[in-house]
């Protein structure tokens, strides 16, 4: 069974994701978390001044927070009923990053669906700040939908690499989980100036191969020098449905989320990104 978290600040984006998840997992037997991190909604109430009005707004936004995830609860039922799922609603005093991290440790969660954006919706970014901190800090794999994205059954996988670090099995294991949900062809895209693996990226890539045996698995070499332009166009030309990225130091997705990175491709990322964390969890 599935334990997935899903963070939602209430916006159109956040139930646009969580009816994602909720289609895109329909065949599997899922634990959803639905939680809301109220903690910077109290930065909204500008009369703040002394700490017996900070209790009584604490009180005001908790109650808020829980009215609302029952009626995201509701909507969920009635949007898609399915006897596979179970749900628990989550409201925190706290900050999402600190949450989310908590939740993931205690729940063993095996993967964070959320938006690329929340309320903001800030066209000339590719993701919220919220979502940002979570790709950033949170010890968990995210997969992250673009506003309005609604295609739940993605038939080609992007995972561009260029398997210089070894990858954690949970995480692989994961990726070849939601492949096989809708026999989706993953693509390995090595991209570098030289079509030579060296020994230790040999042996990263028949780790990733034996780890995804069971899928469908396309190996191809693009020597193109510009990451960012290189990764569009495969997308563009393959007609590419999700892209998958390990986020850790000196990976693709590390230098994708540097400003100068997200100028280059921010506006042109319109399909779900799934960020494997390459976490030391069990």
């Amino acid at each position: 069974m599935l334990s997935i978290l899903l963070p939602t600040d209430f916006s159109k984006n956040a139930m646009n994701a969580i009816t994602y998840a909720l289609l895109f997992l329909k065949q599997q037997e899922v634990q959803f978390y639905i939680m809301n991190a109220c903690k910077n909604q109290l930065y909204n109430y500008n009369d703040v001044v002394t700490d017996k009005m900070i209790t009584t707004v604490l009180r005001t936004i908790k109650n808020e927070s829980q009215q609302n995830l029952e009626n995201v609860l509701h909507t969920i039922k009635e949007i898609a009923p399915n006897s596979k799922f179970t749900f628990h609603t989550i409201s925190s005093n706290n900050t999402l990053v600190e949450e989310a991290n908590t939740i993931a440790d205690e729940k063993n969660i095996d993967l964070i669906v959320m938006g690329t954006k929340g309320k903001s919706n800030n066209r000339n970014m590719v993701f919220g700040s919220q979502t940002f901190q979570v790709l950033k800090y949170v010890c968990c794999p995210v997969l992250a939908i673009p506003a309005g994205y609604t295609n739940t059954q993605p038939k080609r996988i992007l995972f561009p690499t260029n398997f210089l670090m070894p990858y954690k099995a949970r995480e692989l294991k994961l990726l070849a989980l939601l492949a096989k949900l809708n026999q989706s062809h993953i693509e390995l895209l090595y991209i570098s100036i030289s079509n030579k693996l060296s020994r230790r990226q040999e042996q990263n890539n028949g780790f990733i191969k034996e780890a995804l045996q069971d899928n469908t698995v396309q190996f191809s070499i693009n020597n193109g020098e510009k990451l960012e332009e290189t990764i569009i166009n495969y997308v563009k030309e393959k007609n590419i449905d999700m892209i998958t990225m390990v986020n850790t130091k000196h990976s693709f997705l590390e230098d994708m989320l540097f400003p100068s990175a997200i100028d280059n491709v921010g506006l042109e990322l319109n399909i779900p990104l799934l960020a494997m964390q390459n976490t030391h969890r069990n």
